[in-house]
């Protein structure tokens, strides 16, 4: 299908937003927008974003891509993962002023992107918003971080004959990696912060995530210990409990991938699992 670019710029909070909005010659009325998280801005690592986001119009589907404030080329002090709402606010209703056919969305998101969406979906409860597509979410702690470098990063490690090669050669700086597995361990033994009544941002993703009516689509990477790190924080922490396990959930794990899926067999896969989870949500409330 052919498609069109439109830059767009979004007056937020005194400042302004830039995005572009790949529009489809004949637009659904299911749109998307891509939440940019980490140090991406809307073009995304590898142009992951840009493609993506070509690959979706093409099928019929308008979509914004856009920095908030403070990153790319939109103005203003850089904000926080946890503080944009006002932003993909303003981003969905710009997509709805500009493709008038688009009556929902989908919020689509990579890393802290991912829980950005979460967390949008959350504190405004948007009736516009049909769908979520987490990509790798964040969800970053001392105890996750250290669980998960225990389990999946030192334990690989001693199964892989270049590890041991490298051992028996004398060439291993074997240092750095023991400093590494202790300062694992002693985060593990140290209890959590018990000091403030405010819960940790992954608690109010874990209740955004239950209280979210809509359909969601996990896409997480193998390779990825973002990812990796999610998944041990769903199994373990108690607010997360059955979560991931919800009808309405669909998981996708793209295998071999790394965290911004930079191989184009990676991609594709991506954005084939996205394109088949939208074309079976229905396009109207």
């Amino acid at each position: 299908m052919k498609t069109t670019e439109l830059p767009v710029l979004m007056p937020c909070a005194g400042e302004t937003l830039v995005g572009v909005i790949s529009q489809p010659e004949q637009p659904s009325a299911l749109g998307l927008v891509m939440v940019v998280g980490g140090a991406q801005y809307r073009a995304g690592s590898h142009r992951q974003f840009v493609l993506l986001a070509r690959c979706l119009a093409g099928a019929g589907f308008p979509v914004l891509r856009f920095d908030h404030r403070g990153l790319g080329d939109s103005s203003g002090a850089r904000q926080a993962f946890d503080a944009i709402h006002d932003d993909i606010g303003v981003a969905v209703d710009t997509l709805q002023q500009q493709c008038p056919s688009v009556q929902r969305v989908v919020l689509w998101g990579l890393c802290d992107g991912a829980s950005a969406a979460l967390l949008y979906s959350g504190e405004r409860a948007d009736a516009r918003v049909a769908g979520l597509c987490l990509l790798n979410p964040w969800v970053r702690s001392d105890n996750t971080l250290a669980r998960t470098r225990i389990k999946h990063y030192y334990a690989g490690r001693l199964l892989e004959w270049s590890f041991w090669q490298r051992f028996w050669q004398g060439q291993y700086e074997w240092r750095p990696s023991i400093k590494g597995l202790w300062q694992s361990l002693q985060a593990l033994r140290t209890p959590a912060p018990s000091n403030t009544q405010e819960p940790a941002f992954q608690h109010h993703m874990a209740q955004a995530l239950r209280q979210f009516p809509g359909p969601v689509l996990l896409l997480l990477s193998a390779r990825d210990y973002t990812a990796k790190e999610f998944v041990e924080c769903a199994q373990s922490d108690p607010a997360w409990k059955g979560l991931l396990q919800r009808p309405q959930l669909q998981r996708v794990d793209v295998a071999e991938a790394d965290h911004t899926f930079s191989r184009a067999l990676w991609r594709a896969a991506a954005e084939q699992a996205v394109l088949d989870w939208m074309r079976q949500l229905p396009t109207q409330a």
